[in-house]
């Protein structure tokens, strides 16, 4: 069986596996590896164990290495490089007048592509805006849209508990909220209350939900919608 460790890329996302490639790791350790999209740089999360190859994504990628101090610098240069290319990008949303907002701005490790993440509520036509940021980035270009629960993901920010916000400390990824949730605890159905910073439901909703029909739904003291 191959052995593995787990790799995050951001500090709060999934954790996937990559072969050690015979590498003496632990957790904490930055690696470089191989992705679909070229060279990464990413964190190990999870430490290294033996698993089934029925139970990988294959084909398995490798870590190539652990980071340099030269590759720490890279990744810091790419930061400062990504912060760059956010005013001009935000220049040029201004010059054409485009209904987006822009929320944040990642180059690849390798530099082959530099990715605009943006919210909008309506369809954009950023051609212009890819042409002239291709032409002044000298890379590739990457529109993604994203919601409004990845925007509040991404830039984090304190919740009505008084705390940081779940999504961008722990939560990897987005369950379903509804207002049948609330119901269920007595909440009263206010949607200031109820609503995070994102202006959904907020995500601590599910965390009394018992999870099957007839379990009893767990006592969260620290809940932050409990006092409601």
């Amino acid at each position: 069986m191959p052995k593995v460790v787990g790799v995050r890329f951001k500090k709060v996302c999934k954790i996937y596996d990559f072969d050690v490639n015979n590498i003496e790791l632990k957790p904490g350790d930055q690696v470089i590896v191989e992705t679909e999209k070229g060279m990464g740089i990413g964190i190990v999360a999870r430490g290294q164990l033996e698993k089934d190859d029925a139970s990988l994504f294959q084909p398995l990628k490798k870590i190539i290495r652990k980071a340099t101090e030269s590759d720490l610098e890279r990744l810091e240069f790419n930061r400062e490089r990504g912060q760059e290319a956010a005013d001009i990008c935000k220049r040029d949303i201004v010059k054409y007048n485009l209904p987006m907002k822009l929320i944040s701005v990642e180059y690849l490790f390798d530099s082959s592509k530099v990715i605009f993440s943006y919210i909008s509520d309506s369809r954009v036509d950023f051609r212009d805006l890819v042409k002239d940021l291709a032409n002044e980035l000298h890379t590739r270009i990457e529109m993604r849209q994203i919601g409004v629960r990845d925007e509040a993901k991404t830039l984090g920010g304190i919740g009505p508990c008084g705390r940081m916000l779940c999504c961008s400390t722990h939560l990897v990824d987005f369950e379903p909220v509804s207002v049948k949730m609330a119901k269920e605890q007595n909440i009263a159905l206010n949607p200031a209350k109820l609503s995070g910073i994102c202006g959904r439901l907020m995500c601590c909703l599910t965390y009394e939900v018992a999870q099957n029909p007839g379990d009893a739904l767990p006592n969260c003291c620290h809940s932050p919608i409990s006092p409601i």
